[in-house]
């Protein structure tokens, strides 16, 4: 009989136990995947742009925080995290807490010494290995936040791309800044149609859709050029042919707006500076609270969401991922950058963009730093339209038909909180809406905690069996004490425990409490291995468990 020590020897081990089994086949080195990485990088940087300026405008931020933001979580966030498809950035989900906190502590400088706590505290919750709440979400909820999200992308891109764009690119709640939400934009924006637009949105999106085909799919040409790249390519060749007719001509409103530096010190001016002076003032130290926690919980829901994209279903170190967050934000507030965390649009867009490592992720760090220095100019002349059909193409490969008809056959307890999940961000944000998910899903378990926790077998004559499941804890207690509470009078009743691994004292007190009581009622009890010493037995077999890992 082999030892402990040696037990799992005959298996394949992973390199990482947070990382996963190695890809036999697989060259996942950075080097060799450069021509799937570059390519997406581009697309992903494509993307990433407005939504850093969008989320700067929608936090009440400097513009320039927001790509500052976009270049950090790139190339600093990108290079420590161990997520080979996570995107780093500024995050919708934090900018109406970084509007108050700018509002509130009235100034901005003052509100960087939060970004940069904020950083300090995410790295204490990495080296205190705080990452492990990731793998207590359950996959209905992830798989609903994926779909909700990407369901609300399509939604959110619609009036982006008949042209009436109002409304911020980073505004992803159901009720939105001008007083509208989703649903009315939708109509609002039939007053506002541009024609031009809506030829270069078809254009667009006809392209996407034929990369996408068999045909496409295995020409060599198409595999090296991404279909995204040529529609913002053939976009901005259309924005040009059209500004030469006025009546076809395309406004500044409806594309890409990037600040552009005259000079050198104009460019560094736009860097700004925390005020350590304000540490004195105890708000600070509450807002960094709030940013880390809600910034920590959106990294994780979302590193656990594109790791479910992953199609070589690789592991992200979550603890690793809170410490590169960490530090990017300290770096964020220590140059003038608005808080960051993993963000799922652009994760979806790397995946599906053909990314392979983190290398598309650090790439596009080092594409908006270059493209803001070298040419502004250029990627101001982006239709908005093209942008917009990128993302309806992705929000649409997240919400597919087939997910929905793939959790359906998983059964209504894996259906319904999937469905209260997309219903939840849909209709509030993202945040409240995994939490409804969460509610929804953890008041299934306790449901089928209830009905489970025993089996009654009638016996001969007026003998009664009551089987205990392995687990029997204080959830089950209401059950428990609802099926002793029908036992007939006069019966005999055997309750058997040998099967069961662990019973929480709670249990056994309302069985010791029956028993007293059932002498009143004329019941006989007996008990099969049923004792406090279960617990002792299920930590010790834990223990062994952790021992033999």
């Amino acid at each position: 009989m082999k030892s402990t020590d040696n037990l799992l020897d005959d298996f394949p081990q992973a390199e990482n136990p947070q990382q996963g089994v190695p890809q036999q086949g697989n060259d996942l080195s950075p080097f060799k995947n450069f021509k799937h990485d570059f390519p997406a990088s581009i697309i992903v940087f494509l993307v990433a742009m407005p939504l850093c300026l969008g989320i700067a405008l929608a936090s009440g931020a400097p513009l320039y925080s927001g790509l500052i933001s976009g270049i950090v979580g790139g190339i600093v966030v990108g290079a420590l995290s161990g997520s080979p498809l996570g995107v780093s950035g500024p995050a919708a989900g934090l900018a109406v807490i970084v509007l108050s906190a700018i509002t509130e502590l009235g100034s901005f400088n003052i509100f960087l010494v939060a970004v940069v706590l904020a950083g300090i505290l995410q790295l204490i919750m990495g080296y205190a290995k705080a990452g492990v709440i990731a793998y207590y979400f359950p996959s209905s909820v992830i798989h609903g936040m994926l779909a909700g999200i990407g369901i609300l992308i399509f939604l959110k891109q619609i009036p982006h791309a008949v042209g009436y764009d109002p409304v911020n690119e980073a505004d992803w709640g159901f009720s939105q800044a001008d007083g509208q939400n989703t649903f009315s934009e939708l109509i609002n924006m039939l007053n506002y149609m541009s024609f031009s637009i809506i030829v270069i949105s078809v254009i667009s999106l006809a392209l996407l859709i034929l990369w996408e085909t068999p045909f496409f799919k295995k020409n060599q040409v198409t595999k090296l050029i991404q279909g995204p790249l040529v529609v913002v390519v053939l976009g901005v060749l259309l924005n040009v042919a059209f500004a030469s007719n006025p009546e076809w001509a395309i406004s500044s409103d409806h594309l890409v707006n990037i600040p552009v530096a005259s000079n050198a010190n104009e460019f560094l001016s736009n860097f700004a500076f925390p005020d350590f002076s304000a540490l004195t003032n105890p708000r600070i130290y509450v807002i960094a609270i709030i940013l880390a926690v809600v910034g920590s919980l959106e990294t994780l829901l979302c590193t656990e969401a594109s790791d479910k994209q992953d199609t070589l279903k690789r592991v992200t170190p979550v603890n690793r991922e809170l410490k590169a967050q960490g530090v990017g934000n300290i770096v964020c507030g220590l140059i003038g950058g608005i808080p960051i965390t993993q963000v799922i649009v652009r994760s979806s867009v790397n995946q599906q963009s053909g990314g392979k490592t983190k290398a598309s992720a650090v790439i596009h760090g080092v594409l908006i730093l270059l493209s803001i220095i070298i040419i502004p100019n250029i990627l101001n002349l982006i239709p908005l339209a093209t942008l917009a059909a990128i993302l309806m193409v992705v929000g649409f490969k997240l919400a597919k038909p087939s997910l929905f008809m793939k959790m359906y056959k998983q059964g209504l307890s894996q259906f319904i909180p999937f469905v209260a999940t997309i219903l939840g961000i849909l209709f509030t944000n993202l945040l409240v809406g995994i939490g409804i998910g969460m509610a929804v899903a953890i008041f299934i378990i306790l449901r089928n905690n209830y009905r489970v926790a025993t089996r009654v077998e009638q016996g001969k004559g007026s003998n009664i069996r009551l089987v205990l499941s392995e687990d029997v804890t204080f959830l089950n207690k209401a059950s428990i004490q609802g099926t002793l509470a029908q036992i007939p009078n006069g019966t005999h009743l055997e309750i058997d425990a040998s099967n069961t691994y662990f019973i929480h004292h709670d249990v056994i007190e309302i069985i010791e409490d029956f028993k007293i009581n059932a002498a009143s009622r004329n019941i006989t009890v007996t008990t099969i291995d049923l004792t406090p010493e279960k617990e002792k037995e299920v930590r010790a077999l834990n223990h062994f468990e952790l021992i033999s890992e």
